[in-house]
């Protein structure tokens, strides 16, 4: 089974894994959220990050140890370790809006002029909207245990069920935001994590990384000419199409998300070792 997708830790188990896989004990678990603007889900308890969850993500949380919470990310089942810390128990998700601008924040106190604590919040970030008054959305925020409302500029917000309808023109509201292998937020982000965004935006499901992406859409033979919000895929890398000629992709060559022309792409993978195209898919609306 795959790891990543299987909420295990030989320990204790999911109840959906009873006779599949040996623990002490299956349990349902407690639902949780993120309170952090950005939180890390690790291979392991002192791991490696595999990726990150945005607050207000869902967490169902199977086990605690140390500080430590074992569990699987409720959008996409992805499983892993989060610090206790940065999560919550809420069973019940209240959110109204979510940022839809590249980057925004919440700050302590209402007004432009007016002085105040700045919490940074990234894009696709779900919030709960009080009141909106003014230009500001006086927004619910708990953060260790401690409840506060924050303001948010209501023009960076839109009602959570308003999607997006081109998935590359929410990537494209993070070009230039920093490559950063396994994020998933406008301060720093990785190939498929760009895919991800985009796609959850206008509500499509996602799975997280390139090769689980790789089942998305419907494969076109070699040689078919690329068209805007088809995806190509190298091994290990994703990237969208932008237009005929061009590809938009999170990458380490540049460091950022970037635009990058598509010959020039495929010859310079290439020739650092990584092969050719395995797969260009074209996506649908019921991806």
């Amino acid at each position: 089974m795959d790891r990543r997708l299987t909420p295990s830790n030989g320990r204790v188990a999911h109840v959906s894994l009873r006779g599949q896989v040996e623990a002490e004990c299956f349990v349902e678990g407690e639902p949780h959220r993120v309170i952090r603007p950005v939180a890390d889900l690790l291979a392991k308890p002192d791991g490696g990050r595999d990726r990150q969850l945005l607050r207000g993500d869902g967490f169902r949380v199977l086990d605690l140890q140390g500080g430590m919470a074992f569990g699987f990310a409720q959008q996409d089942g992805y499983t892993g370790w989060m610090a206790a810390a940065d999560l919550i128990a809420a069973p019940v998700a209240v959110e109204t809006h979510r940022v839809n601008a590249a980057h925004s924040y919440g700050k302590s106190t209402p007004g432009l002029k007016a002085m105040g604590q700045i919490t940074p919040l990234s894009l696709g970030t779900r919030l709960t909207a009080l009141e909106i008054t003014d230009g500001w959305a006086r927004v619910a925020w708990s953060q260790d245990s401690a409840p506060q409302d924050l303001y948010v500029p209501s023009q960076h917000l839109v009602p959570i069920d308003r999607l997006d309808s081109d998935p590359v023109a929410v990537a494209e509201q993070l070009l230039g935001t920093p490559y950063l292998w396994g994020g998933d937020s406008s301060f720093g982000i990785d190939c498929s994590g760009l895919v991800q965004i985009a796609l959850n935006s206008c509500g499509q499901t996602c799975p997280r990384d390139s090769d689980m992406q790789e089942a998305l859409g419907t494969a076109l033979p070699p040689g078919t000419p690329p068209q805007r919000g088809d995806l190509m895929f190298w091994k290990g890398h994703v990237a969208w199409v932008s237009d005929t000629d061009t590809i938009l992709h999170a990458n380490a060559h540049a460091m950022a998300v970037a635009y990058e022309p598509i010959n020039q792409a495929v010859a310079r993978i290439e020739s650092q070792g990584d092969g050719l195209v395995i797969r260009h898919a074209r996506l649908s609306s019921s991806v």
